[in-house]
Order: structure tokens, then sequence, then C-alpha cells
């Protein structure tokens, strides 16, 4: 019971993480518009969280040998693809090449990493 409390707790928190770095790769990273409304940007989040929550951890763990011999950099291209599926799932974000692409990214990527560090303590 506890367990599954605290999964659901950590895939609320990504959502909303996801929809707050969607929103900040917007106002800040050149290269990256969004042109919906507010449900459309909660939509996106709420996808790039469920994906980040189910579909990242197996994606890493089929290609744990490549994170292995690539230092962990392939996990990060793995976060890239999962950035890239939903800019096309959704036409409103538009992520224009590859160095926006990178940015947005890494932006996802940190601040997931900074809350998580705060929130999630033990």
């Amino acid at each position: 019971m506890l367990v599954s409390l605290i999964l659901v707790d950590k895939l609320i928190l990504k959502i909303i993480l996801g929809i707050l770095g969607i929103w900040l790769a917007e106002k800040i990273i050149p290269g990256v518009k969004f042109e919906g409304s507010l449900q459309i940007l909660l939509m996106t989040g709420a996808i790039w969280g469920a994906l980040s929550f189910f579909v990242g951890p197996l994606a890493k763990g089929i290609a744990l040998p490549l994170r292995i011999i690539t230092l962990g950099l392939f996990g990060f291209i793995i976060d890239m693809g999962l950035v890239w599926l939903v800019d096309i799932i959704f036409p409103e974000l538009v992520i224009q090449g590859l160095i926006p692409l990178f940015w947005t990214t890494l932006l996802l990527w940190g601040v997931n990493n900074v809350v998580s560090l705060l929130f999630l303590r033990k």
C-alpha cells in the first residue's frame, strides 16, 4: 500500500515537473515555441511525465549495456528521444532543431533532479 502511494506521488510529481519544464523551456530557450492553450500545455506535460515515468526506465533498462559503455550518456539520448516524441505528438509544441531539443531535455532533466533532491529525500 505504501509503495503504491509513493509511486503515485512520484508520477504526479513527474507530471507537474513536465508541465513546469515545458513552460520554462518555451520562455527561456530560443527555438522552442508553444502555441497552444493552457489545457494543451497541461496535457503535454502530463504525457511527458507519464512517458518519463513509465517508458524511460524501461528503455534505460533495455539500453543498459550502451549506458555502461557511454558512462550514462545514452540515458540522456533516451530522454532526448522522449522529448522529441512529445514534440511529435503535440503539434502545438515546436522544437526547431537538435540544439533546442538538447537544451529542453537538459532543462527538464535539471528541473526533475533539483526538485527530486529537495522533495524526495529518504
